[in-house]
C-alpha cells in the first residue's frame, strides 16, 4: 500500500498541499507494533492459550487451576514437601490422566526450582473413564489436585524456595482446549504452610495403593489380552471393575470386553490396539470399581506391576494412507482415528519446483484480492516517476528489497517458533487479535488521511514531516513491508505445496523458498520499473491524482471493515465494537490536531483523554480470543445439508461410518477463503453434489491458532489457508485447488 508514494505524486499539484511522510511513519509504527507482538512469548502473542501471568492461579472458561504447597514443618533441607496442582473443571469438561485413552494428551508439569532442590513425578490419583461412543478417555473431571514432592537437599542453604511452574493441560468436553499457565509460589524454609492439608490427603487418598502382582499375569493372543488377577480387595469380588493401563496404546479402551470372578480372582478378555507401539514384559496398570459416583478422581484404586507371559503377537502397522504427522498423533495418542483413512499429501515436489512454485504463486499473490488496495496506489507511484528514470528504478529495487526481506523474516520467524514447538502455519500473525486491531488503527489512519482529513505535516514539524520526501528510496522499501504485511496471510495458487514443503526443509533451504515468494510478489513493479515502455504508457501527474488520492480511501475503509470482522470472529462481538468505537475517538482526535487556537487545544485533549480511557477500558475486550464453538453448525442454500465445525474425532467419526467428507480449511482473515465460501462452496449445482454422494461437510477455522487444524494442514503438506480436501474411506484425499471452481469440484465429487 503505497500511499506515500501517492503523496510523494500529489505535492505538484498546485491546487492542494500534501503532507508528506505520513505513511512512513505509519509504516514504521506497523512494523513496530508487528515486532514488540513478534518477540512476546508465542502463547500470549496468539492470545489462546491461558494463563499466561505469572501467579498461583489461572482462571480460563473451562478451567480454574491453582499451585498448592503443604509443607507443615516448611522446607528445611533434608526434608520433602508437597506442591500440586489443582484443577477445578466447569461442568462436562475434564482434562487427563497420565494414559489419556484413545485420545487426549496427560498434563504436563515443568518445573523451574532453585540449586538444591528437586521434583518427583506426579503422583496420580486414579482416573475416571469417558466413554464417548465407541471411544473412551481416562482423566478427570470436577476438582482434582495433581500433587508433587520436592526434595530439598542436606546443603539447601536458602530462606525460601522460589517454585515456578509451566503447565500444559488439554480441555476437553464434545471439544478440546489446549491450555497453559505460569505459576510461581515461595515455601518458606522455616514456618508452616499447611492451609491446603485437607485437599492434599484427599488426593493421598485418591492415588491407588501399591500391591503386589504375586500371581497376576497376562497374557497376549491374536487380538487379546487375558487378565488373571489375584489379591484384588476382597470388597470387589462380584463387582464389575474398570482396567486401566498406564502404558498408552496397548488396549482398545471403549472396545467391548469381559469378565468374570472365579472366586478371590479376576479375569477378563481385553480387546488388544492392533496398531500399538510397544510390547512389554511387564505392564503397570491400576484396578478401580467401575462407573464410581461424584466427580474428580476415580474410586479407590490398587496398581500393580503385572508381569506378562508368552509372546505379543506381531503390531499391525497403521494403513499406509496415514500421513507421517498424523501417525506420530496416532501412535503417541492411541487414536482409534487411526483406523479411519487419512489424506496424503499428494505426490511430492523438488526443491526446484518448490521455488518456481514459490516464484508464481508470490507473483500471482498480486491478483489477489487482499492486495488489491496495492495495486492502484502502485500505479500512482510508477506515473510520478515516468520521467525520472534513475529514481523510478531506484525505487523498484528497495520495493522488492523490502518485500523480499520481509518474507524472509516472517518464514524465519515462522521456522524458529515452530522449532521451538510451536503449531503454527503461514498467516500466524492474523492469529492474534491485537494484530488485527493494530493494522485497523493503521488503515483507518491512512484512509482518513487520503480522504484529505488531515494532514501529517500539520501536527509534526516540518523538519519530520519532509523526512519521506528526502528519502524516497526508505519509503519505497517500508512500503514493501507493509505490502507484505497485507498479503502474507493469503494463499495464492502454487504456493500452497510450496509452502508446506518449505516447513519441512533445513533452514536455508527454507528460506529460500520464503525469498522466492517475496521475489515474485515483488518481480511485477520491478520489472515496470525497468522497462521503459511501462513508464510511457501510464498517464503524467496531475490533478487528476488529488481526486484519486482521495478514492482510495475507501479501500482502506473497507480494509479496516475487513479487519473489524476478523477481529469480531476472534474476540466476539464485544470486541468488535469496542474497536470501532476507539476507532471513532481516534478520527476524532486527528480532526481537532488539524484545526487552530483554543478549540484544538481543547478538543484534542479531550479525545486524547477519552482514547487513552477506551484504551484501557476495551484493550481486554480487544486483543481477548474468544472460544469456537465445535457443536455450531452453518446451514446451506439446501434443505439438509450443513456445514459442521470440524475436529479429527468428528471428521474419523463420520468416515467410520462410510460417509465421504469434504473439508474446508479457512480464516476469517483469508479473503480468497471468504470468497470462495460465497461462491463454489455456495452454488446450487455443487450443493446438490454433496448431497447426492452424502458428503459430510467440515469447516475447520483456522481464525484463531488451533493446533489440531496446523497438524491436519501439514498432514496434506500444506501450512495455510485455503485448503480444501475430499475425504473417503479408504482412499487418499484429494487436495482441490486454492481458488475453487465449480468444474473442479464437481469432478472431484463424481470420483467418489
Amino acid at each position: 500500500m503505497s500511499s506515500p508514494l501517492l503523496n510523494t505524486a500529489a505535492q505538484n499539484i498546485p491546487q492542494r498541499r500534501f503532507g508528506a511522510g505520513l505513511h512512513t511513519w505509519l509504516q514504521a509504527m506497523l512494523l513496530t507494533l508487528l515486532i514488540a507482538w513478534l518477540v512476546q512469548p508465542p502463547a500470549q502473542a496468539q492470545g489462546l492459550l491461558s494463563g499466561s501471568a505469572d501467579t498461583a492461579v489461572v482462571q480460563t472458561e473451562q478451567v480454574r487451576a491453582e499451585l498448592l504447597a503443604h509443607a507443615p514443618e516448611g522446607a528445611p533441607p533434608g526434608k520433602t514437601v508437597w506442591l500440586g496442582l489443582q484443577l477445578s473443571h466447569q461442568p462436562h469438561w475434564h482434562t487427563y490422566w497420565k494414559n489419556s485413552g484413545d485420545s487426549g494428551l496427560p498434563t504436563e508439569l515443568q518445573w523451574t526450582l532453585p540449586a538444591g532442590v528437586s521434583a518427583g513425578d506426579i503422583n496420580w490419583p486414579t482416573p475416571r473413564k469417558f466413554p464417548l461412543g465407541t471411544l473412551a478417555n481416562y482423566g478427570y473431571d470436577g476438582t482434582v489436585l495433581l500433587p508433587v514432592p520436592l526434595t530439598i537437599d542436606p546443603g539447601f542453604t536458602g530462606t525460601h524456595v522460589d517454585v515456578k511452574l509451566y503447565a500444559a493441560w488439554l480441555a476437553c468436553r464434545q471439544e478440546c482446549i489446549p491450555e497453559e499457565g505460569n505459576f510461581t509460589l515461595r515455601v518458606p524454609v522455616q514456618g508452616s504452610t499447611a492451609l491446603h492439608g485437607m485437599a492434599f490427603e484427599a488426593a493421598w487418598a485418591a492415588a491407588p495403593t501399591n500391591q503386589p502382582a504375586s500371581g497376576s499375569t497376562l497374557t497376549p493372543e491374536a487380538g487379546w489380552l487375558n487378565v488373571s488377577l489375584a489379591g484384588l480387595p476382597a470388597a470387589w469380588r462380584g463387582q464389575t471393575l474398570e482396567f486401566f493401563p498406564e502404558t498408552s496404546g496397548l488396549i482398545e479402551p471403549g472396545a467391548a470386553w469381559t469378565q468374570t470372578w472365579t472366586g478371590e480372582r479376576w479375569t477378563a478378555r481385553v480387546p488388544l490396539s492392533p496398531h500399538r507401539a510397544d510390547s512389554p514384559a511387564q505392564v503397570p496398570l491400576v484396578m478401580a470399581l467401575a462407573n464410581p459416583g461424584g466427580s474428580g478422581a476415580g474410586g479407590p484404586g490398587v496398581r500393580l506391576d503385572v508381569p506378562v507371559q508368552g509372546t505379543w503377537p506381531a503390531a499391525a502397522p497403521l494403513p499406509v494412507a496415514v500421513p507421517d504427522a498424523l501417525r506420530a498423533a496416532l501412535e503417541a495418542n492411541t487414536a482409534r482415528a487411526a483406523t479411519a483413512p487419512a489424506s496424503n499429501s499428494g505426490p511430492s515436489i523438488t526443491l526446484w519446483a518448490a521455488l518456481l512454485g514459490a516464484l508464481i504463486g508470490g507473483a500471482i499473490l498480486n491478483l489477489m484480492p487482499c492486495v488489491f488496495p496495492v495495486l492502484a496506489i502502485k500505479v500512482l507511484a510508477f506515473a510520478k516517476h515516468a520521467d525520472d528514470r534513475a529514481t523510478h528504478r531506484a525505487n523498484g529495487l528497495a520495493y522488492t528489497a523490502g518485500v523480499v526481506l520481509s518474507f524472509l523474516a516472517l518464514g524465519g520467524l515462522l521456522l524458529g517458533l515452530r522449532a521451538a514447538g510451536e503449531q503454527l502455519g503461514w498467516g500466524f500473525q492474523l492469529q492474534s487479535p491485537g494484530v488485527v486491531a493494530a493494522l485497523a488503527v493503521l488503515f483507518t489512519l491512512i484512509g482518513l488521511n487520503l480522504a484529505g482529513l488531515f494532514e501529517f505535516g500539520s501536527v509534526l514539524p516540518s523538519r519530520v514531516a519532509s523526512l519521506q520526501a528526502q528519502n524516497p528510496t526508505v519509503d519505497a522499501f517500508l512500503t514493501g513491508v507493509l505490502a507484505t504485511a497485507i498479503a502474507s496471510p493469503c494463499t495464492a495458487p502454487f504456493m500452497g505445496a510450496s509452502l508446506g514443503l518449505a516447513i519441512g526443509l533445513p533452514t536455508v533451504q527454507a528460506l529460500a523458498v520464503f525469498g522466492m515468494l517475496g521475489l515474485g510478489m515483488a518481480l511485477p513493479y520491478l520489472a515496470a520499473s525497468w522497462w521503459p515502455a511501462v513508464a510511457r504508457a501510464l498517464p503524467r501527474p496531475g490533478a487528476w491524482m488529488n481526486t484519486f488520492r482521495q478514492l482510495m480511501a475507501f479501500p482502506m475503509f473497507a480494509t479496516v471493515v475487513w479487519l473489524l470482522w476478523v477481529l469480531g470472529q476472534q474476540s466476539g462481538i464485544d470486541g468488535a465494537a469496542a474497536l470501532l468505537m476507539l476507532l471513532v475517538v481516534l478520527a476524532l482526535l486527528v480532526w481537532a490536531l488539524g484545526l487552530r487556537g483554543k478549540s484544538r487545544t481543547a478538543l484534542a485533549g479531550l479525545s486524547l483523554a477519552g482514547l487513552l480511557w477506551l484504551g484501557w477500558a476495551a484493550g481486554p475486550h480487544v486483543t481477548r480470543m474468544a472460544h469456537a464453538n465445535p457443536s455450531a453448525t452453518e446451514a446451506t442454500a439446501l434443505d439438509g445439508l450443513s456445514w459442521q465445525a470440524w475436529t479429527p474425532e468428528r471428521q474419523a467419526a463420520l468416515l467410520a461410518q462410510g460417509r465421504p467428507v469434504f473439508v474446508d480449511f479457512t480464516a476469517a482473515w483469508c479473503v480468497t477463503c471468504q470468497y470462495n465460501k460465497r461462491t463454489t462452496l455456495a452454488d446450487a449445482s455443487v450443493l446438490a453434489d454433496m448431497a447426492a454422494k452424502n458428503v459430510a461437510l467440515l469447516r475447520a477455522d483456522w481464525t484463531r491458532r488451533d493446533p489440531a487444524v496446523t497438524a491436519a494442514l501439514a498432514s496434506l503438506g500444506r501450512n495455510g489457508v485455503p485448503v480444501y480436501a475430499l475425504y473417503k474411506n479408504g482412499q487418499p484425499a484429494s487436495v482441490l485447488s486454492e481458488v475453487l471452481s465449480v468444474d473442479e469440484v464437481r469432478e472431484a465429487l463424481k470420483a467418489l
